[in-house]
């Protein structure tokens, strides 16, 4: 009788949700209707604010003296192998008198060496990638700035990998730990912008490679702890039940049996890592870390979109070398059965190779200037050619962009961000409120409502609605893109095969790369951001579209055959509603995504919170940064949740079992 009646009551309160959905409307049309009256609910009271800036910035600072020596000799520690790495691959160990004590790896011996590697690992396809990325680097002009890029990555993945193994182990063996503590962190760590993680660390640490170092590490982490904790999650039960008869004790179980087991998703783990650290060692190039970010940086303040063209493609290039070696290392290390007594030289001979190469090359190059630096005769350089196509295009094509990019700002971008700046606050608090109480219940409500008023209470919500503003519409037509093409690629093996490997590119482009070409075509503005924001958070929602309904069961559609369905039926009525949870969590993803860009496209002009967080780091101002990049964050989450809880309900709805737990 009573589960009757809690069958009722929940019965009823979902089908009151519609009224109070109306109430809810009419609410906010009296809101409207007296706003003159009702100020204080229409624009968030100036008096009310706090200035949390001022506070966390005192904060920090007397922080950072309290514990300024215990930074400096921290830095000094880290700064040993990071000058260690930058001498073997770009500068070699030098005398006071600039006499060469120890010559730095021969650019032939390391893209002999990249090559081997691909080949040890992935086969003949991955060795050539290998090579054609280095050796455009290298004929590019590209290669002494690239090797400091890859000096910091080589430094940062180890100790990122380390910490959020670590970490990832911490979560699994003790879930207290990961409920309370690892969760809420990794969340805060994937959704703030990656810039704001450079204000405080700018602080700590001071201006240099350091910086750079440190944040990179806490911003590349995360992966890695999501990946330790789903690997060890997945060790089948008889592994464990065989270690159990061996009486093994529980920190033999986990690093002899579970970690060697889960090898193969923790070296995914470790990719993911390198594309991260890549990705932020690019953004951490503007606290003095070097390399190719810093010179896609300062080429496009020079507006010298040529040379900015060059090192972006220098980026992805070694983004997808290092990403292809990396997943075929991945995939080596699941098929791989080691020998008991077994030496690395006689597991690998290939890369043995390679070392002997890269020595004997490194030697060479005492002698033979050509193998020590890339000859100026063999170097080539398309920025002039790039920069006279931009030009053409600009001449040619300049009324239909313009024409476009009016269309965009008048009827779509501008409209959309005048009704959010001027729509009451409390209507817009409320909405998320009530949709967080009905997807997910009262704690969810409560989250919401807490978050969302951090950026009323901080004086941040013209700024916060900016940035909604952007997003939300980049999020839109990123989906409207996206799922259209997954479901292409989902009908046909060739297609699949195609986009997958678009969106693998694309996914390994960091952020950086995107506003190159926008900014050749539609200078800066909204606009600009916009098309950058889309391109870069796209592919999610190709993927988890193409995913969701590849694995709809076979079983299903050759039911709905059998009942006569076309096949534009059987996609739009089986597939797609069952694929929809997929779908949903396809675009969660986009809007962490295109909420992971707004710091970037502040180089393009935007005023949103991204600016704020961009202002922030050139000033050294870690309230400022902090509150920010908070905001981000606390929007992130909001989102996040509110999409996953969405998510959730339509897989209960469509009785399908949950997709894993949320680490």
């Amino acid at each position: 009788m009573s589960v009757e009646t809690a069958a009722g009551d929940i019965a009823i309160r979902r089908s009151s949700w519609p009224l109070i959905w109306l109430g809810f409307a009419v609410a906010i049309l009296i809101v409207w209707l007296l706003r003159d009256s009702l100020g204080a609910l229409v624009k968030y009271p100036d008096k009310l604010e706090l200035n949390l800036a001022k506070w966390i910035g005192l904060g920090a600072k007397w922080l950072v003296s309290q514990i300024d020596f215990v930074t400096r000799a921290l830095a000094g520690v880290i700064e040993l192998p990071l000058k260690a790495a930058i001498a073997l691959l770009a500068k070699g160990v030098l005398a006071q008198n600039d006499a060469i004590l120890f010559p730095r790896l021969s650019w032939v011996g390391i893209i002999g060496a990249a090559a081997l590697a691909g080949y040890a690992y992935g086969g003949i396809r991955t060795a050539l990638t290998a090579f054609g990325c280095f050796l455009y680097i290298a004929l590019f002009g590209q290669w002494d700035s690239a090797m400091l890029s890859l000096a910091s990555v080589i430094i940062c993945v180890p100790v990122a990998a380390a910490f959020g193994l670590a970490l990832g182990i911490a979560s699994f063996r003790y879930p207290r730990i990961a409920i309370w503590v690892v969760q809420p962190m990794l969340d805060l760590m994937q959704t703030m912008p990656t810039f704001a993680y450079l204000v405080p660390v700018l602080l700590l640490f001071g201006f240099g490679p350091v910086p750079a170092l440190v944040a990179t590490v806490i911003f590349a982490a995360p992966p890695m702890v999501r990946a330790t904790v789903l690997a060890l999650r997945h060790v089948p039960d008889e592994v464990m039940d065989f270690g159990n008869m061996a009486g093994c004790t529980p920190h033999q179980k986990l690093w002899r049996i579970m970690l060697p087991t889960s090898r193969a998703m923790l070296m995914v783990g470790v990719n993911q890592v390198i594309m991260m650290t890549l990705n932020m060692v690019i953004i951490a190039s503007m606290i003095g870390a070097g390399g190719l970010g810093f010179d896609i940086l300062l080429a496009l303040r020079q507006g010298d979109i040529g040379r900015s063209a060059e090192a972006g493609l220098a980026i992805v290039t070694l983004a997808v070398a290092l990403d292809r070696i990396s997943q075929a290392a991945a995939q080596e290390r699941a098929r791989s059965v080691r020998l008991v007594g077994e030496s690395f030289a006689k597991r690998h001979p290939i890369l043995m190779v390679g070392l002997v190469w890269l020595a004997a090359t490194t030697l060479l190059s005492l002698f033979v200037p050509a193998f020590a630096k890339v000859p100026d005769a063999i170097t080539l350089s398309v920025g002039g050619s790039l920069d006279a196509f931009v030009k053409w295009i600009n001449v040619n094509f300049f009324d239909f962009i313009e024409a476009m990019r009016t269309w965009l700002l008048l009827n779509v971008m501008n409209p959309v961000k005048i009704g959010l700046l001027t729509a009451p606050w409390v209507t817009i608090w409320g909405a998320l409120v009530l949709a967080g109480w009905q997807l997910g219940g009262r704690k969810l409500a409560l989250l919401v409502a807490l978050l969302i008023a951090f950026m009323l209470v901080a004086g941040q919500w013209e700024k916060t609605m900016i940035s909604v503003y952007l997003c939300g519409i980049s999020a839109i037509i990123a989906a409207l893109i996206g799922i259209p093409i997954g479901a292409w690629a989902s009908r046909s093996d060739w297609a699949n095969r195609l986009v997958t490997l678009i969106v693998d590119t694309l996914q390994t482009m960091p952020t950086f790369v995107y506003l190159i070409p926008v900014v050749m075509l539609f200078r800066v503005g909204d606009v600009t951001a916009m098309i950058a924001i889309v391109s870069f958070a796209v592919t999610p929602a190709i993927r988890y579209t193409a995913h969701g309904l590849r694995n709809v069961s076979p079983q299903v559609i050759e039911a709905a055959r059998a009942m006569g369905c076309t096949p534009r039926q059987i996609l739009w009525r089986v597939q797609v509603p069952l694929a929809l949870p997929e779908i949903m969590l396809g675009i969660n993803q986009v809007i962490l995504l295109a909420l992971s860009m707004l710091v970037i496209t502040a180089l393009v002009g935007t005023r949103d919170l991204g600016q704020d967080v961009y202002i922030a780091l050139t000033k050294a101002d870690p309230g400022k940064g902090i509150v920010a990049g908070l905001s981000v964050a606390f929007l992130g989450i909001v989102l996040d949740r509110l999409v996953a809880a969405g998510a959730m309900r339509a897989r209960e709805r469509l009785g399908l079992q949950a997709v894993g737990q949320h680490i």
